[in-house]
């Protein structure tokens, strides 16, 4: 199971996730860097693990406010082995393109970003893309169709527990479990409320092929030797 680090992008800067209420979020503190700019999280972040990919949201950018482009270039040029799976709330086809002209990564499409299926069905059984199912709570987040139509997704899905992003609440297994159950052939990748390694195993116990992880490694509650071994 692989195990892909997050980054929240707001103003240029690295922002905490307080329970997905995007409202609420400040510059990051962490122990891993001396500061909340991007290049420098990233690195201290590696000085943890040698991830071999990061999750990056443009909250600026998925919230219609502007872009973070010139801290994903940042990103890009200092670490170029590190492929980055970007979320920008891409919602047709020129800004999905944008994306993948600019050579940041490998585009995100968030369901809770689309006005229908058709981005989504444009890409089904690619690798090209990452499809992000998102929740608040019960509800899915986006076009029912998306949900309702696991013959138009990718090959890798991210079930995105919102609520639960930066609350140490723990992983949404049930969830997990349905998704999985219904997405033949794809893999599966966990997001919000991981808290330490035993979720980690959690995880890897109900066949998801990987967790996007944050806070839990800022407070050092994951850490090298838990990463190792799953």
């Amino acid at each position: 199971m692989e195990a892909i680090p997050v980054i929240d992008l707001m103003g240029g800067a690295v922002v905490r996730a307080q329970v997905g209420d995007r409202a609420s979020y400040r510059p990051l503190e962490s122990p891993l860097s001396p500061t909340s700019d991007p290049v420098a999280v990233v690195r201290g972040l590696l000085t943890i693990y040698p991830f071999s990919t990061l999750y990056v949201a443009d909250l600026d950018a998925i919230e219609r406010h502007g872009d973070n482009f010139p801290a994903l270039r940042r990103i890009r040029a200092e670490f170029p082995a590190l492929q980055m799976w970007v979320d920008n709330g891409a919602a047709d086809l020129a800004a999905l393109d944008a994306l993948i002209g600019a050579d940041l990564g490998i585009p995100v499409i968030g369901s809770e970003s689309q006005r229908d299926s058709k981005l989504v069905a444009q890409h089904r059984g690619s690798r090209r893309i990452v499809l992000s199912l998102d929740f608040r709570g019960d509800a899915f987040q986006g076009p029912g169709e998306i949900l309702a139509e696991p013959a138009l997704w990718p090959r890798r899905i991210i079930v995105m527990t919102l609520a639960r992003v930066g609350s140490g609440a723990g992983p949404d297994l049930a969830r997990l479990a349905e998704i999985r159950a219904i997405a033949r052939g794809c893999e599966i990748y966990a997001a919000g409320g991981v808290r330490d390694a035993a979720d980690l195993s959690a995880l890897k116990a109900a066949g998801a092929s990987g967790a996007l992880i944050a806070t839990a490694l800022h407070e050092g509650r994951i850490v090298g030797t838990d990463l190792k071994t799953i």
